[in-house]
This record gives structure tokens, sequence and C-alpha cells, in this order.
């Protein structure tokens, strides 16, 4: 991954100057006066796909394996020019692809906090909202030349284990969250346009593409990288765990593509899989996309894998089962000789090249001069305007998370101006920049540093790092410096945490503590400080802080991820009170020696007590954590109480029951195949009222969980508990808000069996809500079977 410079654009100098004009792109094809206009691929009336399919029909073998590749070649007696596929927009608008470039009149983008810090929002029509600012920002620079229209985010693969580097990337470890991220920020991000009923006729603004499919979540730990990773990964797991939120992509998302990843799953290369590819994705859950990809692995499954003898071997291996498109050049170099080899048909090259065009038709490239498309008014005025500023704010706020306040003698938050004049602000994050952005990011509109944030509140802000970078190693680090600043002051902000030189692509962490001596400056710091301590962290990957919970020393502690170019106003408008924070956490946060007990090559969730292998994340593991998942305080107090949800439920049947429609065994009871049950419209209705029993305004997640029948978990192995709904409120101080949630019986109340089939528990199911608990009774329409 690049490094990120910074960039300091002045706000107020955005809005009042006019901005510089980019120069306008050319078409891509079917312009005005070009030779192919009369022919039918260029006809705007025509169906997109009889439009791909004409295309298609008048290249040559040669010109087609030019175009399944990411840098496309051009076909100049078409009027068709170049295309580079790559870009990124995972949070803002990235330079990590070859796409995009910054510089003239797009010198950066809004660059929003990392995603699982917007995850810790919980907030769908917020990631919704970031999803469209990325795209006018996106569109804006494709009219100027400096951006492709297919953007390979988001990244939904779950954050399995708390080591994993591009684990910021994710929304998180819980298959719920992750599945409405990824179909908010794809809306977002797409918005198609509803004028067909059909998905390959809807235009969109630009194509998302949801990654890495799947069970990928491992880039190098202890000598093993994910070039040469073979996942050993249950049905059981890949249906109710890793492959949910690539289903609700495709299915509710509507995204326009997937990208495979470069392990092996189960021995088979998921490039090469035709059972995930032809099979789940385009089969199964009706893909009208195209499949990519990740960056060079048809090359790595042939090259370092070894999974085929030849290269033309491989290049077949991909497109018959059902790649379309290959990030890198392999397929340029040995797709034609694969065919003439006989090892692969014209077909499916057609096939591959048709569904890449028609997703270049549904965002207008053949649609002659983009100036006169929908978006075509979009360019330099629209990226890092005020509002998508504001917007970034908005987001670093909703998602920092309040892990620790205390109301002992020592204070706590918010803090007070008028009391605290003077504030110490250490730490090695404490003036972050470029490290508040995480990676796969651009290049900021501007910075606000903590420092500078805390600055803006109080009378004087001394600055002390106590550590020379985030390593913080060596007996030569700055720690008497910040230990004398804290001792001077009323109050003491420390901000510490990880950076992307400990947690990145291609870098795992090998431990969950605090790199180097932070932990000892956050002591000597707390035990110095004549007034309150507060700690703030950024890191993407959980980390194990219980030593700065369990002082008493410290007031407080925040986790603000990476919050992105507004992450320092974020943290002060929270330390100062001018946001009550309600933020919670998207993942477990376990302690060190948890580390011992589970390698990260094994992929179960589910614990095995005979091996002491305690499982993975809150829905699996029960041993003990520092901070559990969900976990996010306040600075005022919710109450629950259900208003109304039924006690009893009937599951119809689709069809004349068969003998494997219900599972009738001594232990689990009976069950219904999902696939049997007659799931639209099938739902649990849960209202619940919110009441704001303290002294503050603020913004408060409905979580709602759901919990098998015993016998289903004893047996089946169902997760103990699951989160099946959320919605976030804003309640005033002494109000009350009632929140509407629908439970899909189909996807919330079913249990994976071990061969990965869906069944719905017939008798007793639990949802938790809050200090709640409501038992509502499945039974099944005709059940004597």
């Amino acid at each position: 991954m690049r490094r990120l410079l910074p960039l300091l654009l002045l706000l107020a100098a955005a809005a009042s100057s006019p901005a510089p004009a980019a120069e306008a792109r050319a078409a891509f094809a079917c312009a005005q006066g070009e030779p192919a206009t009369s022919l039918a691929f260029c006809n705007r009336s025509a169906p997109l796909h009889a439009r791909a399919r004409d295309l298609v029909s008048r290249l040559t073998r040669s010109e087609k394996v030019r175009l399944v590749v990411s840098n496309a070649a051009g076909v100049p007696r078409l009027g068709v020019a170049g295309y580079e596929w790559w870009s990124e927009a995972l949070h803002g608008v990235s330079d990590t692809g070859q796409g995009v470039t910054f510089g003239g009149a797009f010198p950066g983008a809004t660059a929003f906090p990392q995603v699982l810090g917007t995850a810790a929002a919980l907030n769908a029509s917020l990631w919704e909202r970031i999803g469209q600012a990325v795209s006018d920002e996106a569109r804006a620079m494709y009219n100027g030349g400096q951006a492709g229209l297919t953007f390979w985010s988001p990244n939904v693969n779950i954050f399995r284990d708390p080591r994993w580097g591009r684990g910021q990337e994710t929304p998180g470890e819980d298959p719920t969250i992750s599945s409405r991220y990824a179909v908010a920020y794809v809306r977002g991000l797409q918005q198609q346009q509803s004028s067909s009923s059909s998905t390959s006729n809807r235009g969109l603004k630009v194509a998302a593409c949801c990654k890495h499919f799947t069970a990928y979540d491992l880039d190098q730990w202890g000598g093993t990288d994910r070039y040469h990773f073979n996942a050993i990964v249950s049905p059981q797991d890949l249906e109710d765990t890793f492959n949910v939120p690539f289903r609700a992509c495709v299915t509710a998302g509507n995204v326009a593509a997937v990208m495979c990843s470069y392990n092996q799953v189960n021995g088979v290369p998921t490039c090469a899989d035709e059972a995930f590819l032809k099979g789940t994705i385009r089969g199964e859950w009706g893909l009208d996309g195209y499949i990519v990809s990740d960056c060079d692995s048809v090359d790595v499954f042939f090259n370092d894998q070894h999974y085929t003898r030849t290269a033309e071997d491989a290049a077949a291996a991909a497109l018959r089962a059902g790649l379309d498109l290959d990030c890198g050049k392999f397929l340029s170099l040995y797709t034609e000789p694969a065919v003439a080899e006989r090892k692969l048909t014209d077909a499916d090259v057609d096939a591959a090249v048709t569904n890449t065009v028609t997703v270049q038709l549904r965002l207008g490239l053949f649609d002659g001069d983009p100036a006169t498309g929908p978006y075509g008014h979009l360019g330099p005025k629209d990226v890092c305007t005020p509002a998508h500023q504001q917007l970034a704010l908005e987001a670093a706020l909703q998602g920092i998370v309040l892990l620790k306040n205390d109301d002992d003698k020592h204070g706590g938050l918010p803090l007070r101006a008028a009391a605290h004049r003077t504030v110490a602000v250490v730490g090695p994050h404490a003036d972050a920049t470029v490290a508040m952005i995480g990676n796969y990011a651009g290049k900021a509109c501007k910075y606000t540093t903590p420092l500078q944030g805390v600055a803006g509140y109080v009378e004087q802000a001394v600055h002390a790092a106590g550590c020379a970078d985030v390593a913080c190693a060596g007996a030569e680090q700055p720690v008497a410096a910040a230990v004398d600043a804290a001792r001077r002051a009323d109050a003491t902000v420390v901000v510490a945490g990880l950076d992307q030189k400990v947690e990145a692509e291609g870098l795992d962490r090998s431990s969950l503590l605090l790199p180097g001596r932070q932990a000892e400056l956050i002591s000597a710091v707390a035990k110095a400080s004549k007034g309150p301590v507060i700690v703030v962290l950024m890191s993407g990957g959980p980390i194990d802080i219980a030593f700065a919970q369990n002082d008493p020393r410290i007031a407080a502690i925040l986790w603000a991820g990476y919050p992105g170019q507004a992450g320092g106003q974020a943290i002060a408008d929270i330390l100062f009170g001018h946001h009550n924070p309600g933020g919670k956490l998207p993942v477990t946060w376990y302690p060190e020696d948890y580390l011992q007990k589970v390698p990260m090559t094994n992929m179960a969730m589910r614990a095995n007590p005979a091996s002491g292998y305690p499982g993975r994340t809150y829905r699996f593991y029960t041993g003990p954590t520092v901070y559990p998942f969900a976990h996010g305080l306040s600075y005022t107090r919710f109450t629950h109480t259900l208003a109304h949800a039924p006690a009893e439920l009937t599951v119809r049947l689709a069809a004349a029951p068969t003998s494997s429609s219900l599972l009738d065994t001594p232990h689990s009871g009976a069950a219904v195949r999902v696939a049997d049950a007659r799931c639209e419209g099938l739902t649990v209705p849960v209202h619940v009222d919110v009441r704001n029993v303290g002294g503050r305004d603020g913004a408060h997640t409905v979580l709602v969980y759901h919990s098998a029948a015993a016998a289903a978990a004893a047996e089946g192995g169902a997760p103990a508990r699951q989160l099946v709904a959320f919605e976030k409120v804003h309640v005033a101080a002494g109000g009350v808000a009632r929140v509407d949630v629908a439970v899909d019986v189909c996807e919330g109340m079913s249990v994976a069996d071990r061969d990965g089939v869906r069944r719905i528990p017939v008798g007793e199911h639990r949802f938790v809500i809050g200090e709640i608990t409501h038992t509502v009774t499945l039974g099944v329409e005709e059940l004597g079977v």
C-alpha cells in the first residue's frame, strides 16, 4: 500500500474560492460522429444484455482476451477506449488502486472513518449517506479523468480473529451487522436507477464490489501467508458466518461485482471454484454483474499454490469456474493459448466479457459524451464539500465508543472547560494526521488532530508525545516529558494505540497488547497527574487494555478506531460533552492469553471443549473478555420496555412436506428446512419503548438478540446468541421513543446444521433486548408428518 502524505486544504478557502476546472473526460464509446454510433451496441434504447452481446459478437478472440484483465485494452476500430477497472473507495475515494490519481483539480477527497469505526455507529442510514457522498466524489473525479467507475469496495469479510491486520477494513465480527453495512454502503455507492424492474437494466452511479469471497481473514501469521493458506471450513461455518454478508450484498444490495480471494477453501482456490462462483454467487444468489479476482490471484494459484500443471490450465480453470475479470495480466497472456489447446471455449470467454461489458453499459460508458449523462454535472466543486466534511465528523462522533467512565473522586467524562483550563495531550497519536485514516485511504481534504481538537476547548493544550512513534520501543523514549506535562495540567488526555506499521494488509499482529512502552507511559502519566486521566485509543483491531480498565487513577477510556480526517475534533467534542457517545464495539476485545488457545489458521467458529479450543466471536466464545461485543457507555442511561411482540407464530410450509422437510431427532426436536417454509412476510414484529432516564440527550442502539431452543444449540451448534436486528434512535433526556423492528424468521431464527442446511427449530425461541427477555413459540402447519 502506498504511503499517504498529509494534505492540508483550508475548508474556508475551498468554500469561498472557485475550484479549478477539471478537463472533461472524453467519451468511452459511442460518441457522436464515430462510426460505431450506428451499431446495435450504441443503441441506448435496446436492452443492455442485447447491447453487450452485440459488442462481444464483433470482437476477435485477441480483442476479447485483452478485455478480461483489469487494465483492459481499447478496441480502436469500434471506438472503444481502454479502461482501468481497479479503483478503491472503502471509506472515501482512495488512490490505492490504479484507477485513481490525486492532483490538479482533485488534490484530495473526504476521508471518512475507517470502516470498523463507522460500523460501531450501528446506523445503517449513516452508512448509506457515506456511500452517497463517496459516489458523488467518485463520479466527479471520473468526469475529470482522475478515477474509474468500478470501485472494489466494500470489504465485508468477517473479522474472525483479533490479530487480523485487515480487520480494520471490515464491519466487524457479526454477520448481521456486516450484512446490513454491506447493503447500505453498496446502495449508497451505486444509487441504482429504478426505471426498470430488471437489475441488469438499471443504471449505476458507480459499481461497487463486495470482497473477498470467502473465508479470507489471514494475511501473514506464524509462517503462513494468504497466498498459500488453505482454509479448512465446515459447511456450517460457511453458511452461518463467512458467506452471510456476501449473500446480502448480492440478494439485497444488488451489488455489481464480487471479488474472490487469494486463499484456498477446502483445497480449491476460491477464484477457481466453480461451485462457489457459478454455483453459489451467480446461480443460487443470482449475481447480475461480474466476478473479479483479487489482484494476481490466478497467477498465485498457478505459481504459488501449484493448483494446475500449466498456465493455460490455470486460465481455463478460472474462466470455466465463472471468473470474469483478472486483476492482473495473467489471463491476457494465457487465455488465447488455452482456447487454442481446447482447454477453454470461445463461449467461456464470451460469457466473461459479456458480464463486464454489461456493467460498463449500466454505468453509461457506451452512451457517448459523459457530460450529457445524469452525473455529468459533478466536478471539483463536489469533492471535499462542507457537507461531506461535516458528514465525516458526524460519522466519527457516532462511531467512537466510551469503554470506561468512572464517577469517583478523580472525576470522569465529560471534562469541563471551566475546571480543566490546562489539558496535557500526550501519547504517540496526540498530534496524529495520516494515522487517523487507516488503510485503503486517499488524501484527506484536511486534518483536525486530537491536539487541535482539545485546544479548541481550553485555555492551554500542552503537547508532549511521550513516545517517538507508535512502536514506542527503547530506553530513549520521552516518557518523562509527558509525565511532567501531566503533573502540571488540570486533566490529561493520552492518545495511544496502533497504526499501519502494527496492523495492515500483509501484517497480522502477534500480540493484543499496546506496542512497546505505551502501557508504561499511560501508567506513569496516571500516577503523576493531578487531574483526571483519559485514555483515547486509535486502532483497528482490539487491544488488551485491562491494566487501564482496572487502574482507578484512569477515569475514562475511549476507542476511536481510525476516526478519519475529523477524528481530532470528534474526540474533543466527546471529551468535553458537546456530543454524547453512543458507539458500540463491533468486535470482542479478548485478553492476551486468548491467542495461546487459538491458532489463527484454525477456521472453526464453534468451541471444542475436548481440545480446549474456546471458539470465536461473541456468538460462540464463552471465556473472559476485556470488553464484550457491543459494549459501549453513554453519558446518560436508557431503559427498555416491550410494547408488543407475539407469543406464538406458525410457520407455513411451501408445499406438501417430505421426509426431509422436518428433522425430528430425540436430541434436537423438530425443525423445518428454510427451503420448505413460506418465508415471504414471515416476521416477528417487535416494538420496544426506549426511555432516557438520565439527564442528557443521547442516541441509543436497540439490539435484538435471538437464542434458539436449548436442544437445537446442543445438538446443532446453534450460536449461544445471535444479533438479529438493531436500530439507532435519538432520545431526549426524560423522553421515550418507540422502536419497531421485524425479525425475519427464516433468516434470523433459523440454524445452520452441520451440512450447512438452514432449519427453523420448532418450539420456544428467546429474544433478549437489554434487560428484556421475551419468548416466542414457533409452531408448524401440518406438523404431523
